[in-house]
């Protein structure tokens, strides 16, 4: 089992920036990436950033150049840094993790913070 927490969520001004953060606990070995999903209301939950054990990154286009996305293996630790934030990056986010197994894979979630921007 791996359990994720996230914290860093918060209200700020178009423009402004945010750092969440996901602690991860439990059977952290086992983990083969992990990722920063966001939900808006009315929406789909959409995948943000996403990184793996080697450190390999992804973005989504809209976030691409504002967020970054880095991990601190040994506080077992992943980063979201939003910079530039706009109205429109308000939603949920929600730390996700997984690990391959077999031809599946076992999902972990976080419980998810709140990030509102004001215009």
């Amino acid at each position: 089992q791996v359990q994720l927490v996230e914290s860093g969520g918060g209200l700020v001004q178009a423009g402004g920036s945010l750092r969440l953060s996901c602690a991860a606990s439990g059977s952290i070995f086992s983990i083969n990436a992990m990722d920063w999903y966001r939900q808006a209301p009315g929406k789909q939950r959409e995948l943000v950033a996403h990184i793996t054990s080697g450190g390999t990154t992804n973005y989504a286009d809209s976030v691409k150049g504002r967020f970054t996305i880095s991990r601190d293996n040994a506080k077992n630790t992943v980063y979201l840094q939003m910079n530039s934030l706009k109205p429109e990056d308000t939603a949920v986010y929600y730390c996700h993790a997984f690990r391959i197994i077999g031809l599946g894979q076992l999902d972990y979630w976080g419980q998810g913070t709140q990030v509102t921007v004001s215009s």
